[in-house]
């Protein structure tokens, strides 16, 4: 027992012997270290991260620099901090250490025209966008994911599944709407693509030339701005596989709010005659929550000699609106490789996209087109009509006209627009040279759309046909074929020379096609799709076609790049564009810019501050040319077919019907491309090791030899029109760009970017000793009961586009009615010289009148904004991320047509309805003026609108089948803060006639709900 005892209690020591060791080994084993982070001036870093490297133990410095961290002996520890290079040291006690700035801001490749600079090297006004930073959303369009996102550049969305966005760079700088008024871009190095091509999650950046000293290299095209779309391509290394997709749910932001049947019934407005003895809300029956969903399969990869890179892209998208929709496949694959030693690199590429649009009337404008847009339809057609009636057909209203059940309109008249692109790209580079290589790209595409439409039997609006079908084709091809050499060189350490020289041939080919319209069908089941079952074509009127056209421009083109030890850069480039479009004694324009730039930091006075980072001066002139939009027999005569027939009789008795050929078109020899010049001066800037970088930027854009359509006199030319270069626009502005991280820890970081712009458009000429025109008025809304003098806006010399020309509300008359006051009292006047009755002094001793004309119109203010801002954070905390993007709109006008349509009281004795807010207003029973869309509907337009929240969580390394899935929440449009009264304060700001809000033709922005995976395997 007693040995038993003391064999215990020598156990018990062991033990606690061999703990004692352990302890001590561990503690033997561990090592507190503290210490100082500095930059290289001496000063504290604040926030620095520390991690023992090879563990989860670590750290940050405090508002000292200070940090102390226990870890392993024999620890290495590492320190990472924004702006500055990160580094990996041994733990030893009372460390000091200094961090170096990083200099990849300043080192990032920019993209420019035919070639790739470093930032700090570049002299022009560019943004880059890369694609973690673009919108997150439903779009159909590319260009809707940069929406705030650059500054001078406004964008409008459109909730149109088959819609584009409308895009203005530093404003408007041409009469001529469409593509005249568009930027150009260039995806991959080759011009002109169209951009629907491109799915979305194929972008790797984009990049935005935004001063002609940038833009000018692209001469006759470039100048609306120049964006370069860069698509991800394959890297060296292992393949990646990755797979993008989400499902989203749309709904209408907002509707208006109209009168309801019992609203109607009970307001005593309306008799027997217009109540139909239903009950319907008409917005609930066209509208629905949109379902879309989208998928994206990438593959790529690569070894030191050859990539590839493969994608395939589907999208399905429902419109809000019933019976619009569009679904969509783009496909693009690419591949690299080298030869000869390396010295020549060879790619080629297949791009194709198939996709179709669904539609349904939303035609606008013109007494022909009234009430032919389910938009419309939705709120005019009463709401005591049912929605069909007992026998099951679509129930018709007789009362007034123009007058359309919305869902007969969706149902019994759809159409489709399909189309098809198929692009071959092949390139290759050869480095001849140290320093010199060259490059040769050609590209491909072929296009084809098919339009058709289907009125069946059914139909409300163009009765008698009994069944009528429509379809046209048409097919275009494009040629591009470009080559240029780049040589760069460093002389000295401290010369840096670049030059660049090319020559383009560029062929494009549409109008290749025809339609023809077709009637009579036994039943609707075949639709468009078989027309040969119709009995009836009502001769060649019913056959459709245009001219086969060709364009064809050949340039030549180079540029000039010197940099002294990265201090004083100077860029100097030069085009030479040749089109076939223009007029024979101006078929060839020159397009020069030169720009400097000034790296303040890098003089030696600057070398012992410890502010900036970075301050650089640029300095800019450019001039570029609008060639788009024109068509190949734009500046030369051109006759067509009459609509005036006679029939010819043969001696046989075969009777022919025979068309006329009269002018389309008078010849002009002098016309030639719109001039911008452009001048632009930018401050960079970037403190605290980069954490802080932005600019500022002026600039002065000068548009001349503007094209508008000019009277002449039919003595000397077959028509009384003619293209003219004649105008003058001018746009300035400033621009303001910041980007900053507030917070930064180990495990949380806050990353901000602010954009601000303002531009200030005029018209500052549209005459000249040949061509005149006093003004020109403009934007007719088709606003109910106004016949005549229905334009709102007016383009003239000395106002923006945009200015709104129409009357000024002055109050009442003693009956109730809206008064305004008189422009020209001499118009109010009768055959005796005597004031017309309706017209009065009021107290004030203004003259007024209740029977408005033409010139008592006046200047009312305009939609062009003041400030067009954009707001981005992303917060990133461990694996989680949360995105919020705000952007909106300062100081700009809007006409709300749409509250003076349906603001009209012979809607209801028209069968129509009216807003609810009307039917039981007495003031407005008493106003038979009340839709004359006075200023009395101008609003202030501004808004404020979260556009974009996303909340995401990244799981990495997920068992070894996959590198990272990332799951993600998305809302659009989830807030809009504004003063308007509309339905949505973003309303259209291009073209000629901003802001004015269309009923007919305003597709509903929606508010979407997205949940989607991002996964790489």
């Amino acid at each position: 027992m007693r040995m038993i005892l003391n064999l215990k209690q020598g156990t018990q020591k062991a033990l606690f012997f061999v703990f004692f060791l352990f302890c001590s080994t561990v503690m033997v084993a561990q090592n507190k270290v503290s210490g100082i982070v500095q930059d290289a001036t001496g000063e504290p870093l604040i926030g620095v991260s520390i991690l023992e490297v090879g563990t989860n133990n670590g750290t940050v410095t405090d508002i000292d620099g200070k940090f102390s961290l226990t870890v392993n002996r024999g620890a290495k520890i590492s320190f990472s901090y924004v702006g500055y290079t990160p580094q990996t040291l041994a733990a030893t006690n009372s460390m000091t250490v200094v961090m170096q700035e990083d200099s990849k801001l300043l080192n990032e490749v920019v993209v420019v025209g035919y070639g790739t600079m470093r930032r700090k090297d570049v002299t022009s006004s560019i943004t880059t966008v890369k694609s973690e930073d673009l919108n997150k959303g439903v779009f159909t369009d590319p260009a809707s994911m940069l929406q705030g996102k650059v500054a001078g550049l406004t964008v409008t969305t459109s909730g149109d599944p088959s819609g584009t966005p409308s895009i203005t760079l530093r404003g408007a700088s041409s009469l001529r709407t469409g593509d005249a008024m568009q930027p150009y871009y260039v995806i991959d190095g080759i011009p002109g693509v169209d951009i629907s091509m491109v799915a979305p999650d194929d972008i790797e950046s984009i990049d935005v030339l935004r001063d002609a000293s940038a833009t000018a290299i692209y001469g006759s095209k470039a100048a609306n701005g120049v964006i370069i779309i860069t698509t991800k391509s394959g890297q060296e290394g292992k393949t990646n596989v990755t797979y993008n997709g989400y499902v989203a749910f749309d709904n209408v932001l907002k509707t208006l709010d109209m009168a309801s049947a019992s609203q109607l019934r009970s307001s005593g407005l309306i008799g027997a005659e217009q109540d139909g003895g239903g009950d319907t809300d008409w917005q609930d029956e066209v509208l629905r929550t949109g379902f879309s969903h989208n998928h994206n399969v990438s593959i790529s990869g690569g070894n030191a000699k050859t990539k590839y890179m493969g994608s395939v892209n589907y999208m399905n998208r429902e419109g809000v609106v019933r019976g619009t929709g569009m679904n969509r496949v783009n496909a693009r694959s690419l591949l690299t490789t080298k030869i000869l030693k390396d010295r020549l690199e060879l790619s080629l590429g297949l791009n194709a996209m198939q996709g179709k649009h669904k539609g349904v009337p939303m035609s606008g404008g013109g007494s022909s087109n009234s009430g032919k847009s389910v938009l419309d339809a939705m709120n005019y057609y009463s709401p005591t009509n049912p929605v069909k009636n007992a026998d099951g057909t679509w129930y018709e209203s007789y009362v007034g006209s123009a007058n359309y059940n919305p869902l007969s309109m969706i149902y019994e008249n759809g159409n489709e627009n399909e189309w098809k692109r198929l692009q071959f790209i092949t390139k290759a580079s050869m480095k001849i040279v140290e320093g010199l290589v060259w490059h040769v790209n050609y590209s491909y595409d072929s296009g084809q759309n098919t339009y058709s439409w289907y009125q069946t039997h059914q139909t409300q609006m163009e009765k008698g046909y009994n069944g009528r079908a429509h379809r046209d084709t048409y097919l275009r091809h494009n040629q591009t074929f470009e080559t240029y050499g780049n040589y760069d060189v460093t002389l000295n350490k401290v010369h840096k020379l670049g030059l660049m020289a090319g020559y383009s041939w560029e062929e494009r080919t549409n109008g290749d096609g025809f339609g023809v319209t077709v009637n009579n069908f036994y039943n609707d089941v075949t639709g468009f799709w078989n027309l040969r079952y119709a009995n009836n074509i009502n001769g060649i009127t019913d056959v459709t076609g245009s001219s086969k056209a060709t364009i064809r421009n050949i340039s030549f083109y180079g540029r000039a790049n010197y940099s002294f030890n990265s201090r004083y850069m100077l860029q100097a480039t030069i085009r030479r564009d040749g089109s076939s479009v223009f007029g024979a004694d101006h078929k060839w324009g020159t397009f020069p810019s030169v720009s400097a730039a000034w790296n303040i930091t890098e003089e030696d006075f600057m070398k012992n501050q410890s502010v900036f980072d970075q301050l650089k001066l640029r300095v800019g002139y450019g001039v570029s040319g609008n060639a788009m939009g024109f068509g190949a027999y734009d500046a030369i005569a051109t006759y067509g077919l009459n609509s005036n027939s006679f029939e010819y009789i043969l001696p046989d008795g075969t009777k022919y019907t025979m068309y006329g050929i009269e002018a389309q078109n008078n010849p002009n020899p002098d016309l030639k491309w719109e001039r911008t010049s452009m001048l632009n001066i930018g401050l960079d800037f970037a403190f605290l090791g980069g954490r802080i970088n932005g600019s500022i930027e002026y600039y002065n854009k000068k548009t001349s030899d503007l094209i508008w359509n000019y009277a002449v006199s039919t003595s000397v030319y077959p028509l009384n029109w003619i293209r003219a270069n004649v105008g003058d626009i001018t746009n300035n502005g400033v621009e303001f760009t910041i980007n900053a991280i507030p917070v930064k820890t180990k495990d949380f970081q806050w990353q901000t970017t602010l954009n601000l712009s303002h531009n200030r458009n005029t018209v500052d000429k549209l005459s000249n000793s040949t061509y005149s025109v006093d003004y020109v008025d403009y934007g007719n809304p088709n606003i109910g009961g106004i016949a005549s003098n229905a334009d709102v806006q007016r383009i003239m010399e000395g106002e923006p586009l945009g200015t709104f020309w129409t009357y000024r509300h002055a109050g009442y008359d003693t009956n109730g009615n809206s008064v305004f006051y008189v422009g020209d009292l001499e118009k109010h006047k009768d055959g005796e010289g005597k004031i017309q009755p309706d017209t009065y002094q009021d107290a004030d001793g203004n003259w007024v009148t209740s029977n408005p004309g033409y010139d008592d119109k006046a200047n009312c203010g305009n939609a062009q904004p003041k400030l067009v801002y954009g707001w981005s954070n992303t917060l990133n905390y461990k694996n989680w991320s949360l995105t919020a993007f705000f952007q909106g709109v300062l100081g700009n006008k809007i006409l709300n047509a749409t509250k003076a349509h349906y603001s009209f009281q012979g809607h209801l004795a028209g069968g129509k309805n009216v807003l609810a807010e009307m039917v039981n207003d007495k003031k407005w029973q008493a106003d038979a003026n009340a839709h004359i869309p006075g200023d009395n509907y101008i609003e202030n337009g501004s808004y404020l609108r979260l556009s974009t929240l996303t909340l995401g969580y990244t799981f990495k390394e997920l068992g070894g089948w996959a590198q990272s899935m990332q799951l993600y929440a998305t809302c659009n449009n989830l807030l809009t803060i504004t003063g308007y009264s509309g339905i949505d304060p973003e309303v259209n700001l291009g073209g000629l006639d901003p802001g004015i809000d269309y009923r007919e033709t305003f597709y509903p922005h929606t508010r979407s709900f997205i949940i989607g995976a991002k996964i790489n395997f």
